[in-house]
């Protein structure tokens, strides 16, 4: 197996998410640290793997992959069997939905007032902060009658979600109102193989 390398930033949620995986799965991974403040990511030889400048970017062997959703896709259909992602069409579908959710209303939410708050990122922050109200609570309610996000266990649903939820406080959003959503993150650390990541 070609060793996996990934062109990654350590407060980087998106990056982080990969490693988790990684992780979990038991997977060696080479990490290539990208200067974003030096703007390493808009130049070659960054530039000429993802055009859209933009981390993290995933190499495995002759396969590289941009996007961190994408990238969990991928390792877990090559790597991880049916456990992580499975190829029914409706139990793949469940697990894409919150892909989605990942990439929009997390990201729009607790994720831009992250950025605004600790990489000061000139972002509109009171509504990054009314977005992340609204998706937390939907996930709360959600998570009072489901341990996981989709299909009653683990899968990529619950990574690809987690971190910028469990990092919402470095946006100035608590986690203390939504006590399912702080035990689902709890169980998520609980993982064998589970590795943190700073102000995690």
């Amino acid at each position: 197996m070609a060793k996996l390398k990934l062109y990654d930033l350590e407060p980087s949620g998106n990056c982080y998410k990969v490693r988790l995986f990684c992780a979990l799965l038991g997977l060696d991974l080479e990490l290539e640290p990208v200067d974003l403040m030096g703007g390493a990511h808009k130049r070659s030889p960054f530039i000429d793997k993802n055009p859209f400048g933009e981390i993290p970017v995933l190499e495995d062997g002759d396969v590289v992959l941009r996007n961190s959703q994408a990238i969990l896709v991928y390792l877990a259909r090559r790597y991880g069997g049916e456990d992580w992602l499975p190829t029914d069409a409706t139990g793949m579908a469940e697990v894409m939905t919150w892909l989605m959710v990942a990439e929009n209303e997390i990201a729009r939410g607790p994720g831009d007032a992250r950025l605004h708050d600790k990489f000061g990122f000139a972002i509109d922050v009171e509504r990054a902060r009314t977005n992340a109200a609204r998706i937390l609570s939907l996930l709360e309610a959600h998570l009072k009658s489901n341990d996981w996000l989709a299909l009653g266990r683990p899968t990529i649903a619950d990574i690809a979600c987690m971190p910028y939820i469990a990092l919402s406080h470095e946006g100035g959003v608590s986690l203390a109102p939504y006590p399912a959503i702080q035990a689902w993150v709890g169980r998520v650390k609980a993982f064998p193989g589970f590795i943190t990541m700073p102000a995690l």
